[in-house]
């Protein structure tokens, strides 16, 4: 069975939304659309796209789609080659409640039982990436379809925006699957795993609590 993998760019307060461009997600008011592209490196670079090679299938939600298909086709020429050839030659799968127009070569529409479609792309394909896709991430979460988070964590707070973990969102354990990595800008990276369990809890107070 394939795994999936969910690659996130947020803030220190979590925020998520946005961190591409100005107009790329405005809802609720949004400022800070592009907050991230100040802060990119060569190292977030290397390992973002070393992530983006090893795929052999992208998930996305609507909005993300959108973004990525009036983009990534006209690119394999350019100075993000690598990374439009990759992603324009993989199958490419959109999680929508709506009827959307898919015309990215290699698009397909899930179905609506959103857990079922999912297991059976990993069936289906070995490295499995969503990539920014917010609201898609948080539903993954929330029902622990997914294998690994990745999330880079930039030294900015924002104050607003979506984030990938929102009040009410599911309790869940994680594991820390590799030592973290630091770029030149602040950035770090983390990659967790789920513990299928939810979070322990002890009492600090006590001689036992294993420290």
């Amino acid at each position: 069975m394939g795994r999936l993998h969910i690659d996130l760019f947020v803030t220190l307060d979590g925020v998520a939304q946005a961190p591409g461009g100005p107009e790329e997600d405005t809802a609720g008011g949004f400022p800070f659309g592009g907050w991230q592209a100040p802060l990119w490196d060569d190292v977030v670079d290397r390992k973002v796209v070393a992530g983006i090679e090893q795929m052999d299938a992208l998930l996305l939600g609507r909005r993300t789609y959108d973004i990525f298909a009036s983009y990534w086709p006209q690119q394999e020429q350019g100075e993000d080659a690598t990374v439009a050839l990759r992603l324009n030659a993989v199958p490419k799968y959109v999680a929508s409640r709506g009827t959307p127009d898919l015309p990215w070569a290699g698009s397909t529409q899930l179905g609506p039982d959103l857990v079922a479609e999912v297991r059976a792309l990993k069936d289906r394909h070995e490295s499995i990436h969503v990539i920014g896709s917010v609201d898609l991430c948080q539903t993954l979460l929330a029902e622990r379809v997914f294998d690994v988070l990745t999330l880079w964590m930039y030294p900015v707070v924002l104050g607003q925006g979506k984030k990938v973990f929102p009040d009410g969102a599911r309790a869940s354990g994680l594991t820390l699957l590799e030592p973290p990595v630091a770029g030149p800008s602040g950035a770090v990276m983390l990659r967790y795993g789920p513990t299928g369990a939810d979070p322990a809890t002890g009492d600090m107070t006590q001689p036992d609590r294993g420290v």
